[in-house]
């Protein structure tokens, strides 16, 4: 469990990532799982420099002129749990590593509907 109140993302992303994988364990080996995530307040994430107003996501549909193009600035107020999530499948390894995304979630508030979370390993503040 992770709270994301003034953390950077691309910091967290890293911590996160080595998690997910499972590479934080002693008997580490690729086949193993690693362990679930859940991060709070992703509303509250830092960007490092200008990033907040500069960086932009951009995702084509296939059309002509169904190019979008989104600001951080925005993604943070509707949707931060995109831009946390993104950041981690960029650190995850280019293989079947990604499907390991489904262990982490993301919430924008403190509020959880998470109903296990009494045997939490890590808590970072």
């Amino acid at each position: 469990m992770f709270n994301a109140f003034n953390q950077r993302l691309g910091r967290l992303a890293s911590v996160i990532a080595c998690i997910i994988i499972g590479k934080h364990q002693i008997n580490f080996s690729p086949h193993s799982y690693g362990d679930k995530v859940i991060i709070l307040n992703a509303k509250h994430i830092i960007l490092g420099g200008s990033k907040t107003n500069n960086k932009t996501y951009i995702s084509y549909s296939g059309y002509p002129g169904g190019k979008k193009v989104k600001k951080v600035s925005e993604l943070i107020k509707k949707r931060p749990e995109f831009i946390i999530r993104k950041a981690v499948l960029g650190m995850l390894p280019k293989n079947s590593f990604k499907n390991k995304i489904k262990n982490l979630y993301i919430f924008p508030n403190k509020r959880h509907n998470i109903k296990n979370v009494n045997n939490v390993k890590y808590f970072l503040e």
